[in-house]
């Protein structure tokens, strides 16, 4: 049997034409300028449901992130950033102390980069050996007492999570515009499943205006073993 882990919630903003960002590189902060406060209300209310929200170092280090709750009242869950060199830029805004933070890092992650982490009072914790290993991770995390988690970025980190079969919701923000370009980040990134009978299918369980934005929420279907 599998161990146990929390139950994972994939929440995002996409344009029109799954797009995530306006280009590679720029940050998905642009885009999420243009969400009306109904929008960035349901966004924090998910944050605030969480016990710990989830990015991925690379979404750090372009967006340079909070990740706290701030549009409604509610308590700032645990931000967990897997960064398996370790190399987060040491002026992150997760790093600042102002809610529960983890890096989870590899054996291969430099020691004086992860003593320099460690002395801002965040917690590091090493999780596979060349890299992340998110089954780890997340087992890691239950123990730790999250039983919710709420996914928010990027591609990489999503096609980690959803090709070992650890998300089990995905909800879309959805921005009405089309932005295009060969290479712009989508939601899900990574080498993909290539063969009609691997997709990962999804099932309709809700969706409504919030605002001006169409949000649907889906449950994740897994038909089959880990890709």
């Amino acid at each position: 049997m599998s161990a146990p882990r929390p139950y994972v919630v994939m929440v995002s903003e996409v344009t029109v034409d799954g797009k995530l960002t306006l280009k590679r590189g720029a940050s998905s902060k642009i885009i999420m300028s243009q969400m009306d406060e109904e929008a960035d209300i349901y966004l924090h209310r998910e944050r605030a449901r969480s016990d710990a929200i989830m990015v991925g170092c690379n979404t750090i280090k372009i967006d340079n992130s909070y990740l706290t709750v701030r549009y409604i009242d509610g308590k700032n869950p645990i931000r967990v950033i897997p960064c398996s060199r370790g190399d987060l830029p040491l002026d992150s805004n997760v790093l600042k102390g102002d809610a529960p933070t983890i890096i989870a890092v590899s054996e291969a992650a430099d020691k004086a980069r992860l003593e320099q982490i460690g002395e801002m009072g965040v917690d590091v914790w090493v999780c596979g050996e060349r890299k992340v290993d998110p089954v780890l991770l997340l087992a890691k995390l239950y123990d730790h007492g999250v039983k919710r988690l709420m996914l928010e970025g990027g591609p990489t980190l999503g096609w980690e999570m959803i090709k070992n079969r650890l998300i089990d919701e995905i909800k879309l923000i959805h921005m009405p515009f089309i932005v295009g370009g060969w290479d712009t980040p989508s939601l899900i990134g990574g080498e993909g499943v290539g063969d009609l009978n691997k997709v990962i299918h999804t099932e309709l369980e809700r969706h409504f205006l919030c605002g001006s934005h169409l949000i649907t929420e889906y449950r994740v279907v897994y038909e089959q073993d880990p890709l």
